[in-house]
Protein backbone atom coordinates (compact mmCIF):
# COMPACT_ATOMS: atom_id res chain seq x y z
CA UNK A 1 0.00 0.00 0.00
CA UNK A 2 2.29 2.68 -1.32
CA UNK A 3 0.02 5.63 -0.56
CA UNK A 4 -0.31 4.45 3.05
CA UNK A 5 3.48 4.26 3.33
CA UNK A 6 3.56 7.78 1.88
CA UNK A 7 1.19 9.03 4.61
CA UNK A 8 3.35 7.43 7.30
CA UNK A 9 6.43 9.18 5.88
CA UNK A 10 4.71 12.52 5.22
CA UNK A 11 6.38 15.31 7.21
CA UNK A 12 3.10 16.92 8.30
CA UNK A 13 1.67 13.57 9.42
CA UNK A 14 4.80 12.86 11.46
CA UNK A 15 4.79 16.39 12.87
CA UNK A 16 1.15 16.26 13.92
CA UNK A 17 1.51 12.77 15.39
CA UNK A 18 4.55 13.96 17.35
CA UNK A 19 2.53 16.86 18.78
CA UNK A 20 -0.20 14.44 19.88
CA UNK A 21 2.24 11.99 21.45
CA UNK A 22 3.96 14.78 23.35
CA UNK A 23 0.64 16.26 24.53
CA UNK A 24 -0.45 12.83 25.77
CA UNK A 25 2.90 11.84 27.29
CA UNK A 26 1.54 11.90 30.84
CA UNK A 27 -2.02 10.91 29.94
CA UNK A 28 -3.11 7.75 31.75
CA UNK A 29 -6.20 7.13 29.64
CA UNK A 30 -6.49 6.09 25.98
CA UNK A 31 -3.80 7.58 23.76
CA UNK A 32 -4.03 8.53 20.11
CA UNK A 33 -0.69 7.18 18.96
CA UNK A 34 0.24 5.07 15.94
CA UNK A 35 -0.82 1.89 17.77
CA UNK A 36 -4.37 3.25 18.13
CA UNK A 37 -4.47 4.41 14.52
CA UNK A 38 -3.31 1.02 13.24
CA UNK A 39 -5.79 -0.77 15.53
CA UNK A 40 -8.60 1.30 14.02
CA UNK A 41 -7.34 0.54 10.49
CA UNK A 42 -7.15 -3.21 11.06
CA UNK A 43 -10.50 -3.41 12.84
CA UNK A 44 -12.12 -1.32 10.10
CA UNK A 45 -10.71 -3.69 7.48
CA UNK A 46 -12.13 -6.68 9.40
CA UNK A 47 -15.55 -4.99 9.67
CA UNK A 48 -15.44 -4.20 5.95
CA UNK A 49 -14.69 -7.85 5.11
CA UNK A 50 -17.14 -9.38 7.57
CA UNK A 51 -19.99 -7.13 6.47
CA UNK A 52 -19.14 -7.40 2.76
CA UNK A 53 -19.08 -3.62 2.33
CA UNK A 54 -16.42 -3.66 -0.39
CA UNK A 55 -14.37 -0.62 0.61
CA UNK A 56 -10.88 -0.10 -0.76
CA UNK A 57 -8.17 -1.06 1.75
CA UNK A 58 -6.14 2.11 1.14
CA UNK A 59 -9.21 4.28 1.80
CA UNK A 60 -9.79 2.51 5.10
CA UNK A 61 -6.17 2.75 6.20
CA UNK A 62 -5.80 6.38 5.12
CA UNK A 63 -8.94 7.36 7.02
CA UNK A 64 -7.91 5.44 10.12
CA UNK A 65 -4.42 6.95 10.11
CA UNK A 66 -5.84 10.47 9.83
CA UNK A 67 -9.05 10.28 11.87
CA UNK A 68 -7.42 11.68 15.04
CA UNK A 69 -4.73 13.83 13.37
CA UNK A 70 -6.42 16.98 14.70
CA UNK A 71 -5.90 16.03 18.37
CA UNK A 72 -2.87 18.31 18.69
CA UNK A 73 -4.93 21.33 17.67
CA UNK A 74 -7.68 20.22 20.03
CA UNK A 75 -5.22 20.23 22.92
CA UNK A 76 -3.56 23.52 21.89
CA UNK A 77 -6.52 25.52 20.56
CA UNK A 78 -9.65 23.82 21.89
CA UNK A 79 -10.95 23.06 18.39
CA UNK A 80 -12.78 19.73 18.03
CA UNK A 81 -10.26 17.24 16.70
CA UNK A 82 -12.53 15.98 13.93
CA UNK A 83 -12.83 19.56 12.61
CA UNK A 84 -9.09 20.14 12.89
CA UNK A 85 -8.44 16.77 11.26
CA UNK A 86 -10.75 17.69 8.41
CA UNK A 87 -8.55 20.74 7.82
CA UNK A 88 -5.19 18.95 8.13
CA UNK A 89 -5.87 15.70 6.25
CA UNK A 90 -6.68 16.94 2.71
CA UNK A 91 -3.19 18.30 2.00
CA UNK A 92 -1.52 15.14 3.29
CA UNK A 93 -3.84 13.03 1.16
CA UNK A 94 -3.29 15.18 -1.95
CA UNK A 95 0.47 14.98 -1.47
CA UNK A 96 0.18 11.19 -1.24
CA UNK A 97 -1.73 10.79 -4.51
CA UNK A 98 -5.36 10.51 -3.40
CA UNK A 99 -7.97 11.81 -5.83
CA UNK A 100 -10.40 14.64 -5.07
CA UNK A 101 -13.23 12.12 -4.66
CA UNK A 102 -11.17 9.98 -2.28
CA UNK A 103 -10.16 13.05 -0.26
CA UNK A 104 -13.82 14.09 -0.04
CA UNK A 105 -14.87 10.64 1.23
CA UNK A 106 -12.01 10.42 3.72
CA UNK A 107 -12.62 13.93 5.03
CA UNK A 108 -16.32 13.15 5.49
CA UNK A 109 -15.44 10.05 7.50
CA UNK A 110 -12.96 12.01 9.64
CA UNK A 111 -15.57 14.70 10.32
CA UNK A 112 -18.17 12.12 11.39
CA UNK A 113 -16.06 9.56 13.27
CA UNK A 114 -17.58 10.72 16.58
CA UNK A 115 -21.16 11.06 15.30
CA UNK A 116 -23.40 8.21 16.52
CA UNK A 117 -25.78 8.94 13.65
CA UNK A 118 -23.37 7.09 11.29
CA UNK A 119 -22.86 4.13 13.64
CA UNK A 120 -24.76 1.61 11.51
CA UNK A 121 -23.91 3.01 8.07
CA UNK A 122 -22.49 0.46 5.63
CA UNK A 123 -19.90 2.86 4.26
CA UNK A 124 -16.53 4.39 5.18
CA UNK A 125 -18.09 6.68 7.77
CA UNK A 126 -19.85 3.87 9.63
CA UNK A 127 -16.91 1.49 9.43
CA UNK A 128 -14.47 4.03 10.89
CA UNK A 129 -16.94 5.03 13.61
CA UNK A 130 -17.42 1.39 14.68
CA UNK A 131 -13.73 0.53 14.44
CA UNK A 132 -12.69 3.54 16.50
CA UNK A 133 -15.13 2.61 19.26
CA UNK A 134 -14.15 -1.09 19.15
CA UNK A 135 -10.42 -0.36 19.31
CA UNK A 136 -10.25 0.29 23.05
CA UNK A 137 -9.45 -2.72 25.28
CA UNK A 138 -11.21 -1.40 28.40
CA UNK A 139 -11.32 -4.93 29.84
CA UNK A 140 -7.55 -4.85 30.48
CA UNK A 141 -7.06 -1.14 31.09
CA UNK A 142 -5.31 -0.23 34.35
CA UNK A 143 -7.26 3.03 34.63
CA UNK A 144 -10.71 1.72 33.66
CA UNK A 145 -12.16 2.53 37.10
CA UNK A 146 -11.05 6.18 36.80
CA UNK A 147 -12.18 6.53 33.19
CA UNK A 148 -15.07 8.92 32.55
CA UNK A 149 -16.58 6.74 29.81
CA UNK A 150 -19.96 5.36 30.92
CA UNK A 151 -19.88 1.61 31.63
CA UNK A 152 -22.22 0.87 28.72
CA UNK A 153 -19.74 2.52 26.34
CA UNK A 154 -16.68 0.59 27.54
CA UNK A 155 -15.39 -2.42 25.64
CA UNK A 156 -15.42 -5.02 28.39
CA UNK A 157 -14.91 -8.00 26.09
CA UNK A 158 -13.07 -8.80 22.89
CA UNK A 159 -15.00 -7.80 19.78
CA UNK A 160 -12.24 -7.96 17.12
Amino acid sequence: MKRIDDILQHEEFKRQLGIIIEAERTRCFCNHDLEHLMDVARIAWIINLEEGIGLDQELIYATALLHDIGKGRQYAEGIAHEIAGGEIAPQILADCGFSEDEIFRIKRAILSHRDPAVKNDKNLRGVIYRADKASRPCFICKTSKECNWPEEKKNNHVIY
